[in-house]
């Protein structure tokens, strides 16, 4: 019998995904026709976890496997440019409520231009974003006046930023909650503690419970580049993601730019002319406000250098 109905996107593995219909968590493994693989020919992956799809799969197969026919359209989702900065490119996650952007002081470092580029993504497609500073047990003396003016960097620009320790349980209430009955993306750099944290907020998550179903088809070299979601016990779910490398813009427009940077866009319109690229014009709101101090510089460079990525890579 075949059976067709609509189910959300919550693994990807290569060319193979888990569905299930959310809210229920039964989940059954799926495969997309060609002809879907074809239109995303610029990604590499067409159809993204938090995907929302029309599937169809004969129930009476001695291995049911799902068909994925058509894609929803996406109501926002997080693109990133290769690492290499090729003009391919790759869709993390569709249909997000929040973004969870983990970032450390040390162990690592954190990295302002990725932190900027994937700000700037996030507002690129109105997907709120809160800042979580993780391994705050660890920070020194000086790293406190560190984390001090990063905060003071990212609030300022309208950003919520968070301390949080999964060892000492500092504010991992707090998160739990603002994951509670939404969809949630945790994300950031390879080793900033994401998935210890994740098991903080939820211990119950040793991974997904995909009962009687073999998942030996979906097994490959890759285990650790999966993209995955998780139903978390309080209510909503959360999608795990690997640690990025890098983070190339894609699909923006150089005149565009500045309206993803929340401080630039609150002053913009008292440019003197218009467009205004905030780099050479006169009269330029913007470059006033760095140099009192209401924008960081540490940011207007960061927009500098968007800028010039952008204008290499076009």
């Amino acid at each position: 019998m075949l059976k067709k109905g609509v189910a959300t996107v919550v693994k990807h593995t290569g060319s193979h995904y888990l569905l299930s219909e959310l809210p229920q968590w039964n989940l059954f493994p799926a495969v997309i026709r060609g002809r879907i693989r074809l239109k995303g020919s610029s990604s590499t992956n067409p159809v993204a976890v938090g995907d929302v799809v029309d599937y169809s799969i004969d129930e009476d197969a001695e291995e049911p496997m799902g068909t994925i026919e058509k894609i929803h359209p996406r109501r926002n989702y997080i693109i990133r440019r290769s690492a290499n900065l090729s003009r391919e490119s790759h869709i993390i996650a569709a249909n997000l409520d929040r973004v969870f952007l983990i970032v450390t002081m040390a162990f690592p470092e954190v990295k302002r231009a990725f932190v900027d580029r994937f700000l700037v993504t996030c507002e690129a497609y109105r997907i709120k974003t809160t800042i979580l500073i993780n391994k705050t047990d660890l920070i020194s003396d000086f790293l406190e006046d560190e984390m001090r003016e990063f905060e003071g960097v990212y609030r300022g620009a309208g950003y919520e930023v968070i301390e949080v320790s999964a060892r000492t349980g500092e504010n991992v209430d707090l998160v739990r909650e603002m994951c509670r009955d939404s969809v949630s993306l945790f994300s950031g750099v390879s080793g900033v503690g994401k998935s210890t944290l994740i098991k903080a907020i939820d211990p119950t998550l040793t991974g997904i419970k995909t009962g009687e179903i073999s998942l030996s088809h979906l097994q490959g070299k890759h285990t650790t580049t999966f993209y995955e979601m998780h139903p978390l016990s309080g209510g909503g779910f959360m999608i795990d993601t690997p640690g990025i490398r890098g983070f190339g813009l894609v699909d923006m427009e150089k005149e565009e730019l500045s309206t993803y940077f929340p401080e630039m866009f609150r002053v913009m319109d008292n440019c003197r002319y218009k467009p205004c690229t905030h780099t050479h014009e006169p009269g330029c709101a913007v470059k006033a406000a760095v140099e009192s101090g209401e924008i960081a510089a540490q940011r207007y460079e960061s927009y500098l250098g968007m800028l010039e990525e952008e204008n290499k890579y076009r």
